[in-house]
């Protein structure tokens, strides 16, 4: 299944119609401000476990991310000095992944993991569904192997390429091509670990 939504203006029919799918289990390819993500809704395990097999991660030794609706999303999953959360409130909406110290709320799938990547990304579409949500999104980029581009920007090609392996996806128009900048905050400085589209203030 696909349908487009435009970020000016998400029809209220769609982003319902994408967190039903979440909700029900299911694993969707959406638009962020960098580049096209597949995710699922954190809770639902077996989501989980299939995202992770269509990139082949390693659950238990790869870096992961959530996509929260809010800073006080955020602290709900992560532990947040003040230091950290003014540098959030500053950054954020916007292209970072910032790698914080997870918090005993992390869902049971996440448990034994100390550290967890946090996006509130600047798109609308994808934050007015993890506020729809009610809590966030596991999510991980989609790769292709192309040797021009690491990233597929063409959501119609995204939907000729995996439309059967996925529930849903969402078509917001061209996506870019460059990731989101990695902070690293789990010391006392934060730290870029990759310096991708977002500049950090």
């Amino acid at each position: 299944m696909f349908f487009k939504i435009y970020e000016n203006n998400p029809s209220e029919k769609c982003i319902a119609k994408a967190v039903e799918v979440l909700k029900n289990g299911g694993v969707i390819i959406y638009p962020t401000d960098t580049i096209y993500a597949i995710g699922c809704d954190v809770f639902q395990h077996k989501a989980v476990e299939r995202v992770c097999k269509f990139k082949n991660i390693d659950i238990k030794k790869s870096r992961l991310s959530l996509i929260c609706s809010d800073l006080s999303n955020i602290s709900t999953y992560a532990k947040v000095s003040n230091n950290i959360f003014k540098l959030l409130k500053r950054n954020l909406p916007g292209a970072f992944t910032f790698i914080l110290n997870g918090s005993s709320n992390l869902p049971k799938i996440l448990k034994n993991r100390n550290t967890i990547g946090i996006r509130v990304p600047e798109n609308n579409i994808i934050t007015q569904i993890v506020k729809e949500l009610g809590n966030p999104i596991f999510t991980t980029s989609v790769k292709i192997a192309d040797e021009i581009s690491e990233y597929e920007t063409d959501p119609e090609l995204l939907i000729e390429r995996y439309e059967n392996a996925v529930d849903l996806i969402i078509d917001g128009g061209y996506g870019d091509n460059t990731p989101s900048t990695i902070v690293d905050c789990t010391e006392d400085e934060p730290i870029i670990i990759r310096q991708g589209k977002g500049t950090l203030n």
